[in-house]
């Protein structure tokens, strides 16, 4: 059995980590510098070419195109495993690739997916640290977990745009390595993410000593945490090193 279906089977969230990548919008303008384009402008708009998704702790890379799958079924299998996961979890996905996905799912006619919760990394990295860039590429550096595939820059989008094999054989490995790259950022981080969802309400019978934000079930008295008026118990994972408050006040 894999770590993912045992993961399910022991009562974890499904927790899907998705990126896209988009064509650029196609535009007449008379210079290069602080345009305004007007809408009368714009020849063609900018859409999702493809994506990449996984679920956590499954190995399967999941990568569906315009240009292998055709529109109507990458659309159709976005919509199918954001509709499906408990948890989504990315790098700028609640600004970027969720608001990109969405005007894709309305102009075909799908309803919204079912509600989900977020852990954008994006701003978990601008919230907590002050690395020199908050990109995907310099933070998973920063972490020690590798690094974005190289690639020819703007010229790889124009080939793939043009049809290029070659530029979509980089583009799929490209996106697809984002997602595990993604992943791992996230195993780094996940005990940093302010307010992470409670991993444990997926799971019966759940005990005090299991971390909500990674389930381990390995907690550790921490001292105390304090408010203006009462003083809890604190805990802290010795997995991801999450740090739970204890329900009941001692003080």
């Amino acid at each position: 059995m894999s770590a993912f279906a045992e993961a399910l089977e022991g009562g974890a969230p499904r927790t899907l980590i998705i990126d896209i990548e988009t064509a650029p919008n196609v535009v007449y303008t008379w210079g290069l510098r602080e345009q305004n384009v007007a809408l009368n402008q714009i020849v063609e708009p900018g859409r999702t070419i493809c994506w990449a998704a996984k679920w956590y702790a499954d190995p399967e890379v999941i990568f569906r195109s315009e240009h292998h799958d055709g529109r109507d079924d990458m659309i159709a299998e976005a919509w199918r495993l954001i509709d499906a996961a408990d948890i989504v979890v990315g790098y700028n996905h609640r600004a970027f690739d969720l608001k990109h996905l969405n005007a894709e799912f309305v102009r075909e006619g799908y309803g919204p997916p079912a509600p989900h919760l977020d852990v954008d990394l994006l701003t978990v990295a601008r919230r907590r640290f002050r690395f020199p860039s908050n990109k995907l590429d310099w933070v998973a550096r920063e972490l020690g977990v590798g690094h974005k595939v190289t690639h020819s820059g703007f010229d790889l989008w124009r080939g793939c745009l043009a049809g290029d094999t070659e530029a979509w054989a980089t583009m799929r490995r490209y996106n697809e390595h984002d997602v595990v790259l993604t992943e791992q950022v996230y195993d780094q981080l996940r005990g940093w993410v302010p307010n992470h969802p409670p991993v444990t309400l997926w799971r019966d019978g759940y005990t005090a000593d299991e971390c909500r934000a990674c389930g381990a079930g390995n907690l550790e008295p921490y001292g105390y945490r304090y408010t203006a008026t009462r003083r809890y118990p604190l805990f802290r994972c010795g997995g991801c090193g999450a740090h739970t408050t204890g329900k009941k006040a001692d003080r």
